[in-house]
């Protein structure tokens, strides 16, 4: 791995504005960048917010960390390569590996892995992706970085490949039997759930397939249909279930929040989203998932959101 040094700043702060929306929602202080297309994840207790557009032509560089306690957005760094959008993000042992995603504010698909240290605040470079692609979806079991689907310039992928953080290479897996873009995916109990998404044949179409892989066995199979079709979106694994947030079309948001419950096979519609939003970032931190920025309305839209949901 290459390494990267970047200027020490601590996540913390003052205080700042809480607004109860409904019973299972909370509206919290705002990131300090408005954006969209961006990424979420946690470590260290707290969460940060990677990458996105800033604007449509400008990329959001700058590495934005929350801290819970003080509901507060620092700075603590920026990408050290000029930004990325639609990339994917997750935690292993204490580092966040950001991978894959359009370069700076282009759709010029890419297959960089940035890994960035919360504690000494230094970003490091793994092994390079084999399929350069954005608007993919991740998720981690027993360690490994399976990244899932996404695009490149031939189209929708239905490429499955792991990152192993302490080797620093990369395998090929059983492919994700749907090809698709603007999806995401969420492991629980050893499995990765991976949902909805869009395909273009040729028009925005968007899907509401839901796919679990077993990464035991390498096999996928079809599980029942997200109820509303919607790209754009996050997931989240939380206390055994799957969570999918927000979403987009041609001509509508969505702030549908809906939830699978492995043990039963079945679909919950919970309370929705406060503000409809497409291209966010979700992460769970204690007991709550936050969903991050994203656009407000369809296309190049940005926003600072930041709203708390606390599952019941």
């Amino acid at each position: 791995m290459t390494l990267l040094l970047a200027l020490t700043v601590s996540c913390g702060g003052s205080g700042g504005a809480v607004i109860v929306v409904g019973q299972g929602w909370v509206v919290l202080a705002q990131l300090s960048q408005a954006r969209t297309e961006n990424s979420a994840a946690v470590a260290g207790g707290r969460i940060y917010v990677m990458g996105g557009f800033g604007s449509r032509n400008t990329p959001a560089l700058d590495v934005e960390c929350y801290d819970p306690a003080t509901d507060m957005w620092t700075t603590v760094t920026q990408h050290p390569a000029g930004g990325v959008n639609h990339a994917g993000l997750v935690e292993v042992g204490g580092l966040l590996y950001l991978i894959g995603g359009y370069s700076g504010a282009t759709f010029n698909e890419i297959a960089d892995v940035r890994i960035y240290d919360p504690v000494t605040n230094q970003w490091s470079t793994g092994t390079d992706m084999p399929t350069p692609r954005g608007a993919l979806a991740i998720a981690v079991v027993s360690g490994l970085i399976h990244v899932i689907g996404g695009e490149d310039s031939s189209g929708e992928l239905a490429t499955h490949e792991i990152y192993d953080p302490v080797m620093d290479q990369w395998s090929t897996a059983a492919p994700m039997p749907t090809p698709r873009e603007h999806h995401a995916a969420a492991a629980v109990s050893g499995l990765i759930y991976v949902a909805a998404g869009r395909v273009h044949d040729p028009g925005f179409r968007n899907l509401g397939t839901f796919e679990i892989y077993d990464p035991v066995m390498d096999m996928w199979i079809t599980g029942p249909p997200v109820p509303t079709a919607r790209s754009g979106i996050a997931a989240v694994a939380f206390n055994g279930r799957f969570y999918l947030f927000g979403g987009e079309a041609p001509s509508a948001i969505f702030r549908e929040n809906e939830s699978y419950d492995p043990a039963t096979g079945m679909w919950t519609t919970n309370e929705p989203m406060p503000t409809g939003r497409h291209g966010i970032g979700a992460a769970v931190l204690g007991n709550d998932i936050y969903v991050v920025g994203g656009g407000p309305s369809p296309g190049f839209t940005f926003s600072g959101a930041n709203e708390r949901f606390t599952p019941k």
